[in-house]
């Protein structure tokens, strides 16, 4: 499992997240405090607060992915 803290700032933000997020295999979570959604859900993300430092769960692996975490990363 790869944990990661990373900020979404604006909705094509988020766009671009759950589409790369949506072609890999495995479970992604993103989560602050206690609620944690589904990280391919455009409606679930959008739904958050998006002003906080947000926490991706990955269940698997994948370079392409990690690219996307990587551009949003929290330093």
């Amino acid at each position: 499992m790869i944990t990661r803290q990373i900020k979404l700032n604006a909705t094509e933000d988020v766009q671009e997240f759950v589409n790369e997020a949506a072609k890999c295999s495995f479970d992604i979570d993103i989560s602050y405090n206690r609620i944690i959604i589904d990280a391919k859900s455009l409606l679930g993300i959008l739904s958050m607060d998006l002003t906080r430092e947000l926490t991706v769960r990955c269940y698997g692996e994948s370079q392409k992915f990690n690219k996307v975490m990587d551009k949003f990363a929290v330093a």
